[in-house]
């Protein structure tokens, strides 16, 4: 089911996320980089960076002091890591933000890509940039959901099916929160 851009425009801009400030975490802001014709572009993280190493996620990184909102430090972090020219991106909303157990408080920007992306990958951060379908994030039988014991108790989590890559942890509870927003603002089913 292809997705055109003024359906994305409606779902996702302006969208009223919740959030209540970073607190003592580390602010941090990532990019839902959304190609209609591709779906939503993801990396996998170098595995010798000192956080999530090896990991799937969503371009971005710390709000640095120097930035003026989240937006802008997803914007900054996009380009430093993947090349992503700013002036190909279309800022939409936000999603609400995300509390990881490791220290940081996410907001996730969404946005429409422009064109087809030309990207430049920063190999000390970045290994790989790929795409994960939006034909996937409506899915109602997706994401997979699994059980794991974390810091001593049962924890259920969602893990999107791709063919070469591992989505879980907070990249995978952001796009299960995009899934959810589409399926209900483009009247696809939600699960």
């Amino acid at each position: 089911m292809p997705i055109d851009e003024e359906a994305l425009r409606r779902a996702l801009r302006d969208r009223k996320a919740q959030g209540k400030g970073p607190g003592a975490a580390r602010a941090a802001a990532v990019l839902v980089g959304i190609e209609p014709a591709r779906g939503v572009w993801l990396t996998r993280r170098s595995e010798h960076l000192v956080h999530h190493a090896g990991q799937v996620a969503l371009p971005g990184g710390t709000v640095d002091p120097s930035d003026a909102s989240p937006e802008a430090a997803a914007l900054r972090e996009a380009e430093e890591e993947i090349g992503l020219d700013p002036r190909s991106v279309e800022l939409l909303g936000r999603l609400d933000d995300f509390a990881t157990g490791t220290g940081f408080h996410i907001t996730p920007v969404t946005a429409l890509i422009r064109g087809t992306p030309a990207f430049r990958i920063a190999p000390e951060e970045v290994s790989a940039v790929f795409p994960l379908r939006l034909e996937d994030l409506l899915d109602p039988a997706l994401p997979e959901w699994r059980k794991g014991t974390w810091h001593g108790g049962t924890r259920v989590f969602p893990v999107w099916p791709h063919p070469d890559h591992v989505i879980w942890g907070a990249t995978a509870w952001i796009l299960h929160q995009l899934a959810l927003t589409l399926r209900e603002t483009l009247g696809a089913p939600a699960r």
